[in-house]
């Protein structure tokens, strides 16, 4: 939940669109080269082999790691050119001889290996979930890397009770608001809110945060402190390292529990293991995709309960701003404005065109090369699609 972008911490940004059928070609977003702008180009289909399924992509969510990958500084590094966009929405299109998950015509969520970013992707039709029949494409395509990471994070690492105090840091972030959605409203916590601007922890207090800390002034431990009582908070989400991710662990109560999401701040930081030990602190890491490959089960059910939590009404996915494209390509200041404070969305309402072909590289790119604060929040960007 990476922001919802022409295709997931810069706000994460999000691609929507709806593919057109037949042909032996499809619009896709490359990467051929890294640090360079993406391209749109057709990309000739292939067949789908028994275990796999064709989706027809609404929305795709674009994250913090296709901005990495796109530069060559992420872990997992695919073989040039390549399409980014790890999680997607939208119908099933075909599937394989031994597919029997899923059917055409199936409204789908789905994980892939960067190549969401395209008018149809094919991926296992292990990693793919049914959408329940209340809840949008657009509200599904917000919850696979943001909330999939949240409930890991939150009930299985950080086994997170009700009653208990969370701190977030990067808290107006895709993944920092599904923090903050999971354990107010899910697990019945109380969550502090760190930030680094009182623009952004208003968000997150909006959102459902009881307080909030601006720790671009400064002095994030005592102002915890202050708010959780002097025992500390008991679990702390950190996405920024560095000093916040310190500051972070001195606010940790007795027995508190410590989950490393990522280092948007850029600096990693080094455990100081004496406060591990002084408080018998637990620290440790969640690494969300690996769980695909380590333990499937784990994987499988974060998104599961996601879907159902959407369903029930017990979380509420946020969507800041919807843009159509012609918007992102004359006014893209609002739309780095929206992508730092939240998901935006811009929607094609029309087939491709010359046109709107180019408008949507003038994107990708910007997608692409975007600001560094580029980390924290989702956007959706609409291709081909009908009204969102």
């Amino acid at each position: 939940m990476a922001a919802l972008a022409c295709g997931r911490c810069l706000p994460r940004t999000w691609l929507c669109r709806r593919a057109g059928q037949g042909g032996r070609h499809y619009r896709a977003a490359l990467c051929a080269e890294l640090k360079q702008p993406l391209a749109i180009e057709e990309v000739a289909r292939r067949p789908v082999r028994p275990h796999e399924v064709r989706v027809d992509v609404h929305f795709c969510g674009v994250n913090f790691a296709d901005i990495l990958v796109c530069r060559g500084q992420y872990q997992e590094r695919p073989h040039l050119p390549f399409t980014p966009g790890m999680e997607f929405s939208g119908t099933v299109l075909e599937t394989g001889t031994d597919v029997s998950s899923v059917k055409e015509g199936d409204r789908v969520i789905g994980v892939s290996s960067f190549n969401g970013m395209a008018e149809e992707c094919i991926t296992d039709q292990k990693t793919l979930w049914q959408v329940p029949e209340k809840v949008s494409l657009q509200e599904a395509a917000t919850l696979p890397v943001s909330y999939g990471t949240a409930i890991l994070a939150l009930e299985h690492r950080a086994q997170t009770k009700p009653g208990e105090t969370v701190l977030v840091t990067a808290a107006a972030g895709a993944t920092g608001l599904a923090v903050i959605d999971v354990a107010t409203n899910v697990l019945q916590a109380k969550v502090i809110a760190a930030a680094g601007s009182d623009h952004k922890c208003q968000l997150a207090v909006q959102r459902g945060a009881q307080a909030s800390v601006n720790y671009s002034q400064g002095g994030l431990k005592e102002a915890v402190r202050r708010l959780a009582g002097s025992g500390g908070v008991n679990v702390a989400i950190d996405m920024v390292g560095g000093e916040v991710f310190l500051e972070a662990l001195r606010s940790l109560a007795w027995e508190g529990r410590m989950v490393v999401l990522g280092f948007a701040g850029g600096n990693i930081a080094s455990v100081p293991a004496n406060l591990l030990l002084l408080k018998n602190i637990s620290a440790m890491g969640l690494y969300w995709g690996r769980y695909r490959e380590q333990d499937f089960p784990v994987f499988y059910r974060s998104l599961s309960s996601a879907l159902q939590y959407l369903q029930q009404g017990r979380i509420r996915p946020h969507v800041g701003s919807v843009f159509r494209l012609e918007e992102v390509r004359l006014r893209p200041e609002r739309v780095c404005a929206a992508l730092l404070a939240g998901w935006p969305l811009a929607a094609v309402h029309a087939p491709f065109m010359t046109e709107q072909a180019k408008m949507q590289q003038q994107v990708v790119a910007f997608v692409a090369s975007g600001p560094q604060g580029f980390c924290q929040s989702s956007g959706l960007m609409a291709v081909n699609s009908g009204p969102v």
